[in-house]
């Protein structure tokens, strides 16, 4: 009895690993030769999502995957590697708004306001992918974030018959680079779990079009 106890508890433990194990190598696998850090490499989209992420750290310092993802952003569309930009983030109350902070740099940084279009109710990568598509109208992409966004953002696409490439902004070293590698493991976890369960964005809404 306690030896098949032990196994149970075993396999309950071993379970999560298993699951974390495999749906990092699937993402990562099916990413391979779609993302990239060369912008003269990587084929023209008419639009590229460009992912969103808090401007400003909790100490109030500028946060280096936004000002990375806006530096990616700014080369591709001065390349004419993408015609339009749309920026997908969280709009969750009057006090953040990621899409409206992308905005602003960007229009600070020469783009102009009538190539940007903004998607408030990009929550979650999931949310922000196939709202691209059943919204904004857009089946092939350019999605913009650090390479390990991008791979899951590529992986959920392609679960949601969008064919998507990434350009890989600038990633970020250090303690805090650490911190959102370790998060990462576990989002792509449950990109898995939310398939299974057949998770939808929480919100659509009338379609944009994008011209």
């Amino acid at each position: 009895m306690k030896s098949k106890k032990r196994k149970i508890i075993f396999l309950l433990l071993a379970l999560p690993i298993l699951l974390i194990f495999i749906s990092n190598y699937s993402i990562k696998r099916y990413a391979i030769n779609k993302t990239f850090s060369d912008s003269s490499k990587i084929k023209k989209n008419k639009v590229g999502l460009v992912l969103g992420t808090a401007k400003l750290l909790n100490d109030g310092r500028i946060n280096l995957y936004f000002k990375y993802r806006i530096d990616a952003t700014i080369e591709l569309y001065k390349k004419g590697k993408i015609d339009f930009i749309l920026i997908s983030g969280d709009n969750g109350n009057k006090n953040y708004d990621e899409p409206t902070d992308f905005k602003k740099e960007l229009i600070s940084k020469g783009i102009p306001e009538s190539k940007i279009f903004l998607d408030y109710a990009g929550f979650r990568t999931l949310d922000s992918v196939v709202r691209c598509k059943e919204v904004f109208g857009q089946n092939s992409i350019t999605i913009i974030s650090q390479k390990f966004h991008n791979e899951r953002a590529i992986y959920l696409a392609n679960k949601n018959e969008i064919e998507a490439i990434g350009f890989n902004a600038r990633d970020v070293s250090g303690s805090y680079g650490i911190k959102v590698k370790i998060r990462e493991y576990l989002a792509r976890t449950k990109v898995f779990v939310d398939i299974i369960l057949g998770v939808k964005p929480k919100f659509l809404g009338e379609k944009v079009e994008i011209i």
